[in-house]
């Protein structure tokens, strides 16, 4: 395991403000929603923003029998995060699909990987926000974005949602995600439901909403 030592709060203010979108994508909402996250991000001035997927742990002849493979190359040029990379970052907004009501078991893994982190404190201060998608309308979308809240609570995050000041969050003319406590939408149970334009909207004023916390936090 790498044990480099991560950055320190000081040395993260000495640099470019940096927020990281990390993602783990089975067929490709997930991708969609990160990239929409990031170009929210990006609209605030002084952000540099970057992508980054989370490590398959599914072996390639799974993928290949659920049909995700085709789906998955969208994102193939995406690098793949490594835990102690979450220390360099002001902001960290993760986005995974539900499993069950809960983070998929990739994202898991990544998670279970960051004792050192913890350790050391280094994402004590740091800004952390979630966004997910489920297959059904209520398939847990919420309570897997405050269970994944708790995780980074532990770590002295400073947990970012989706204000009401979000005009998506009071869409009522169509069947939507979108919640306070972040970005997120629906797939259908086969997948084959994309992201809406609203709920992309959504993700873009999460990204940029996290980002410009974590600009009024470095000014301290």
């Amino acid at each position: 395991m790498d044990q480099e030592a991560p950055l320190t709060n000081k040395q993260v203010r000495d640099h470019a403000m940096k927020i990281y979108v990390v993602f783990y994508s089975t067929y490709g909402h997930i991708y969609q929603m990160a990239e929409a996250v990031a170009a929210g991000a990006r609209e605030v001035e002084g952000a540099e923003v970057s992508l980054f997927q989370v490590r398959e742990t599914l072996p390639d002849e799974l993928l290949q029998k659920m049909g995700a493979q085709a789906a998955r190359q969208a994102f193939a040029h995406v690098p793949v995060i490594e835990p102690r990379q979450l220390g360099e970052a002001d902001a960290i907004i993760f986005g995974t699909p539900t499993r069950f009501g809960n983070m998929a078991a990739q994202m898991r893994a990544l998670l279970d990987a960051t004792g050192g982190l913890w350790k050391t404190g280094a994402l004590v201060g740091r800004v952390g926000s979630v966004f997910v998608s489920t297959a059904t309308q209520h398939g847990g979308q919420e309570t897997t974005i405050t269970s994944f809240h708790t995780t980074l609570f532990h770590h002295g995050m400073v947990v970012v949602g989706v204000p009401y000041t979000c005009p998506g969050l009071v869409e009522m003319n169509e069947i939507t995600g979108g919640t306070p406590y972040g970005a997120t939408t629906l797939a259908k149970d086969d997948g084959s439901r994309q992201p809406s334009a609203n709920e992309l909207a959504v993700a873009r004023f999460q990204g940029r909403h996290v980002a410009g916390i974590a600009q009024k936090l470095r000014g301290r």
